[in-house]
């Protein structure tokens, strides 16, 4: 029907809870536990008259698209695409990601087909290493091996105040530093995944906090934070339970149990001004 319009949406994240290696060893896999963000990527496509739509905007949503419609043997329709977009790109939100798990819900609503996750997968390992941001819930995910290892439910929430620090990490060209680095640190790491592990299974928002602080503190030594020596001194005096990051990105934070007052807003904004950034307040998780 010319005029309808159909779309996809998919959060992205402020980096991760975790990233490490899935256990000790002398080859370690890449894992991650993605920390999800009430923050999106739309794709829209709106039905019209004329010769078949071209691909997508963006060359990942483009790859995405064209597998898609190469596994189901289709064709585009007529009409126009429109995309837009919270997430900023090369910091640590996973916007390449959400765009095109965007892209591929919105082409499941068009062909009117079942959403089918080991699709999206099979498309996100032809094109990335990606997030779990095609999940609804927490898991701890091979990032390079497009695999979900363990479902984490979605019952835990946090609010977060974050910045963005300057500068970008090209993920491929540190991956060789990454890996190296867990080899030496597999234990620590072991010891950090299981406890981020136990307090998902038991419904402990601090204690998989205090885990996400120590999966940072581990990443000091590789990727490097400027601002998070600061955070830590001052964790207690706002009241935070933990400090996350992005590991191969550029955002740093607080995690919170609940929502956060005007007045501790003020503070924190004065506490991040004072190290040079801008904060901002969003909702991570999903309980």
């Amino acid at each position: 029907m010319t005029g309808r319009t159909v779309s996809g949406v998919c959060h992205g994240t402020l980096g991760e809870l975790y990233q490490g290696p899935l256990r000790a060893g002398p080859d370690p896999d890449i894992a991650v536990v993605s920390f999800p963000v009430d923050l999106h990527s739309w794709v829209h496509f709106t039905l019209g008259a004329g010769p078949p739509a071209p691909l997508p905007p963006g060359e990942k949503s483009a790859a995405a698209a064209r597998l898609f419609l190469e596994h189901y043997g289709l064709t585009m329709p007529p009409g126009r695409w429109s995309t837009h977009s919270e997430l900023r790109v090369g910091v640590g939100m996973a916007s390449s990601t959400a765009d095109i798990v965007a892209t591929l819900r919105c082409l499941f609503r068009l062909f009117h087909l079942r959403y089918d996750p080991d699709v999206v997968i099979g498309v996100l390992a032809s094109i990335e290493r990606a997030d779990s941001v095609f999940l609804d819930e927490f898991a701890l995910y091979l990032s390079g091996r497009h695999r979900v290892v363990r479902r984490l439910g979605a019952d835990l929430r946090f609010h977060t105040a974050h910045v963005t620090e300057p500068g970008a990490v090209d993920t491929a060209a540190v991956t060789g530093r990454l890996l190296a680095h867990y080899r030496r640190h597999g234990e620590e790491y072991e010891r950090c995944l299981t406890d981020l592990l136990k307090g998902f299974a038991s419904g402990d928002a601090a204690a998989v906090a205090r885990a996400a602080t120590a999966s940072a503190a581990l990443s000091q030594s590789v990727l490097p934070k400027a601002t998070f020596d600061s955070l830590l001194a001052h964790r207690e005096r706002f009241g935070a339970d933990g400090v996350f990051v992005a590991h191969t990105g550029c955002l740093i934070g607080y995690l919170f149990p609940g929502r956060l007052g005007a007045d501790l807003k003020s503070e924190l904004s004065a506490f991040f001004h004072s190290l040079g950034h801008q904060c901002s307040f969003a909702q991570g998780g999903y309980g």
